[in-house]
C-alpha cells in the first residue's frame, strides 16, 4: 500500500513594510514639529539669521565700516533732512550703520560656530572611535589628553592661545574647534565600546572587512544621534565664546564687524543713554543662542526619546 504525499507550496516570504524607514522617520519628525511649536519658531529664526549671514552684503543698506562723523550716534529711526530715515537702527560712535554691522556680524558668528563645531566634532569623534574600538594604550593616551584639557578652564585656554596667535577669524575657529574635541571624543568612545561587541561588528570582522570600514560605515552611523545632539548645543556655546573673546578684543579684528565687537564698542556709550548700541547686538546673540538651544532640545527628544522622557 503506497502513501500519497501531497506537496504543499512553499509560502513566499512576506515583503518588507511598504513604508521606507526614512519616510517613517521624516513623518515622525514632522509630527514632533507640529506638536512642539517652539522648535518651529527656532528654525524660522535660524533660517532668517542664516539668510542675513549669506546675503548680508547684498541687503545691507550701507558699508559696515564706512565712517561718517557727522552722522555719529544717530538714534534708531531718527529722521534726517526732508523726513527721510537714513539709519534704521541708528549709528555708532564712528557714524557706522548699526543694521549693516549686524547683518555682517551674523556671518561671522554663524561661520565661527558651525565650522568650529565641525572641526572639533570631527577630531573628537575620530579619536573616540579609535580609542573605544582598540582600547589599550591608545585609549589611555587619548583619555589622558582629554583629562589634561578638562583640568583647565576653557575660556582661559582660549584667551592664552588667542594672545599667542593673535586676533583673526581662522585663529578663532582653530582655537574654538580644538577646544570642543573632548566632549565628542568621550561620547564617541563610550558609544563605540558598546557597539564593538555587537553582532554586526563581529560579522563584519568575519567576512574580512577592514577596520576603517567597520568604524566609518558600521559603528559611526549607529553613534551619530548623541553626537548630533551635542553639536546643536555646542554651536550655541561656541557663538557665546566667540562673542566673549571679541568683546575682550581677542576674537576677530576690529575691522571685521562682529556682535561681540559691537558690544565692546558700546561700553563707553551706555552711561550716556545710547542703549541701541548694546541692545541690538545683545539681542542678536541671545536670539541665536536661544534658537540653537531650543533646536537641541527638540533633536534630543526626536533622536533619543529616553532622554526627553527623563527631562
Amino acid at each position: 500500500m503506497t502513501k500519497l504525499t501531497v506537496e504543499t507550496p512553499a509560502i513566499a516570504p512576506q515583503p518588507a513594510s511598504s513604508v521606507p524607514l526614512e519616510a517613517s522617520k521624516r513623518r515622525r519628525a514632522w509630527r514632533s514639529l507640529y506638536r512642539a511649536k517652539w522648535p518651529v519658531l527656532a528654525i524660522a529664526l535660524l533660517l532668517l539669521i542664516s539668510f542675513a549671514a549669506v546675503f548680508g552684503p547684498a541687503i545691507a543698506p550701507h558699508d559696515p565700516n564706512r565712517q561718517d562723523i557727522i552722522a555719529r550716534l544717530k538714534h534708531p529711526m531718527e529722521q534726517a533732512h526732508r523726513g527721510k530715515v537714513t539709519f534704521i537702527l541708528g549709528t555708532d560712535g564712528l557714524g557706522r550703520d548699526v543694521l549693516s554691522r549686524l547683518l555682517y556680524g551674523a556671518r561671522v558668528s554663524l561661520a565661527v560656530g558651525l565650522i568650529s563645531v565641525v572641526v572639533g566634532g570631527s577630531i573628537g569623534t575620530l579619536l573616540g572611535l579609535i580609542g573605544g574600538y582598540f582600547g589599550g594604550w591608545i585609549d589611555d593616551v587619548f583619555m589622558r589628553l582629554a583629562d589634561i584639557q578638562l583640568a583647565f578652564p576653557f575660556i582661559l585656554l582660549a584667551i592664552i592661545f588667542m594672545l599667542v596667535l593673535g586676533p583673526g577669524v581662522l585663529n578663532l575657529i582653530l582655537v574654538l574647534g580644538i577646544g570642543q574635541w573632548v566632549t565628542y571624543a568621550r561620547i564617541a568612545r563610550g558609544q563605540t565600546i558598546l557597539q564593538r561587541e555587537r553582532e554586526y561588528v563581529e560579522a563584519a570582522r568575519a567576512i574580512g572587512q577592514r577596520t576603517p570600514g567597520i568604524l566609518l560605515t558600521g559603528i559611526l552611523p549607529n553613534i551619530l544621534s548623541p553626537l548630533v545632539i551635542i553639536a546643536s548645543f555646542n554651536i550655541a556655546s561656541v557663538i557665546l565664546s566667540e562673542a566673549a573673546l571679541s568683546f575682550l578684543g581677542l576674537g576677530v579684528p576690529p575691522t571685521v564687524p562682529s556682535w561681540g565687537g559691537m558690544l565692546a564698542e558700546s561700553r563707553d556709550q551706555l552711561l550716556a543713554g545710547r542703549w541701541w548700541l548694546a541692545v541690538f547686538p545683545g539681542t542678536a546673540i541671545m536670539v541665536t543662542v536661544l534658537s540653537f538651544n531650543i533646536l537641541g532640545d527638540w533633536l534630543r527628544d526626536l533622536l533619543d526619546p529616553r532622554l526627553g522622557n527623563q527631562g
